[in-house]
């Protein structure tokens, strides 16, 4: 192994091995090379993200800093399907705020906040529609988190997408009164959505 660590392993990393990037989600370490930058030598991870047909190329030394991690362990991956079985919390906030705060959770690479998204947008088929950006939002955080199962159970895609699934309908009776009824939990009074007057301007 020793040999091999020189071209094979760096930070913990080894080639071969598929790894989680926040912005990105679930890749795999192709290959470690070397660059030379402005007369520096530099190490690069080079990682393929099959599904988007993308190819990054991170600095070893950066890795950790923009948050590359390996996947999660199992035990973590059972607490994040513990996570979508909970009641949603829909904050009374208005929308624009709260895409942002789930876009946030969904690009921080944490599998626990991804499941947070996927409990709050998720609508079983007794309830009401969902919004086409909710719906986008939701499929995003679904598809994250479907692919770290998928990598770590060694199971498909579709597999890992049933396992959520499956859990998110073990959770309240999710039906359109309940989610009423949550809403009103979070702040005692149903959400309404006010525009203010600079937003409608600009």
């Amino acid at each position: 192994m020793s040999t091999q660590k020189k071209t094979s392993q760096r930070q913990g990393f080894k080639t071969g091995e598929s790894i989680v990037y926040p912005a990105h989600g679930v890749g795999q370490i192709v290959a470690i090379e070397e660059q030379v930058v402005a007369g520096m030598k530099l190490e690069l991870f080079v990682i393929d993200f099959e599904k988007d047909k993308m190819r990054l190329k991170v600095p070893v030394a950066k890795a950790e800093q923009v948050g590359m991690r390996k996947l999660s362990e199992t035990d973590f991956v059972e607490r994040a399907l513990k996570v979508v079985q909970g009641r949603a919390r829909v904050k009374r906030t208005m929308w624009s705020r709260r895409a942002q705060e789930y876009d946030a959770k969904i690009n921080s690479g944490d599998l626990i906040s991804i499941a947070e998204v996927v409990r709050d947008l998720y609508r079983a088929d007794s309830q009401p529609e969902q919004s086409y950006s909710e719906r986008q939002l939701y499929e995003a955080a679904l598809s994250r988190m479907a692919r770290e199962l998928a990598a770590v159970n060694e199971v498909s895609e579709t597999e890992a997408v049933r396992l959520i699934e499956t859990n998110l309908n073990k959770g309240p009776k999710r039906t359109a009164k309940s989610l009423e009824e949550d809403e009103e939990d979070a702040e005692g009074e149903t959400e309404v959505e006010v525009v203010p007057a600079q937003e409608e301007a600009a």
